[in-house]
């Protein structure tokens, strides 16, 4: 499994964020409209930095050690080439769950 703390910590992380902040986005309560506090707006704000920030850290750091381990791989057996492709680009759906989770946030 994960042996690195920083690791552990790092995906824990992402994967509670990809979790719970599409769950707070949804379980909002409808208020009357009317002018919006800025208190509201600035959580709104944050929250959305947050979620899309921590999943591309998350991201970056798996997109990293997947690649040198593909270079190396690559220098071995250069008929896996299609799979550490794909292994490459499978982090990018953390960054673009974070995206979402960041516009549902503050749509």
């Amino acid at each position: 499994m994960i042996k690195n703390r920083l690791a552990k910590w790092v995906f824990g992380s992402t994967l509670v964020a990809a979790w719970l902040v599409p769950a707070m986005a949804f379980a909002e309560e409808a208020v009357a409209e009317g002018p919006v506090e800025w208190q509201t707006a600035v959580g709104k704000a944050m929250a959305a930095g947050l979620a899309m920030g921590l999943s591309a850290l998350g991201a970056g750091y798996a997109q990293a050690k997947i690649g040198s381990a593909g270079a190396g791989t690559l220098a071995e057996r250069p008929e896996v080439s299609i799979w550490i492709i794909t292994l490459q680009a499978l982090p990018e759906i953390i960054v673009l769950l974070g995206f979402v989770s960041a516009i549902m946030i503050n749509g």
